[in-house]
């Protein structure tokens, strides 16, 4: 039995839990960075959601709101392949630029991406990659790989998750509060 697994005694069944504690928390700072978004996302007035978030990066914060919502479906593959030992290398940041400005172009111009589809899809992607994060065992969590974006440094899953579904909405929502001035 690995030094994360327990016994539980259910009835008279015994079952190994293999469950991280690490994942678990992991998984609990990436809902509460997707709800604080959400909630300030929710308390914008429709100037506010319209306006670009800086002069170099010209998305709107409703667009950047609904990019990170968008990608944490990627960002838990990324990391399960790091989990499972597999190298990650056509991440690079020349196709993160490229998949940023085709969402961009795509949002702008999807009459569904409201302030509350993005919200809810926000909370729908959050959960749904905070439930796969919980899945995540230590063995996992301290798998590393080659990374592109890390410039084929290899890294844990854990820093995988960290850096990205975990990091990525308390990122945005400081540019946006500096584009707000709130």
């Amino acid at each position: 039995m690995s030094a994360n697994a327990r016994q539980s005694q259910v009835g008279s069944e015994t079952i190994n839990d293999t469950r991280s504690r690490r994942a678990a928390a992991l998984a609990d700072r990436i809902e509460q960075g997707a709800a604080g978004l959400a909630s300030f996302a929710e308390g914008l007035s429709e100037a506010e959601w319209l306006l670009p978030v800086s002069a170099t990066d010209r998305r709107s914060v409703g667009v950047i709101v609904n990019h990170v919502a968008s990608v944490y479906p990627v960002e838990i593959e990324v990391a399960k392949a790091i989990a499972s030992g597999h190298a990650v290398t056509e991440v690079t940041w020349e196709a993160v630029n490229e998949m940023n400005a085709k969402h961009a172009t795509g949002v702008a111009s999807d009459a569904a991406a409201t302030k509350e589809a993005t919200v809810d899809l926000l909370r729908r992607n959050s959960r749904e990659a905070a439930a796969a994060i919980r899945e995540f065992t230590d063995e996992q969590l301290d798998q590393a790989a080659p990374f592109s974006l890390s410039f084929g440094a290899p890294v844990t899953a854990q820093f995988v998750i960290e850096d990205h579904a975990l990091r990525h909405s308390w990122h945005h929502l400081a540019r946006i509060r500096k584009a707000i001035g709130r």
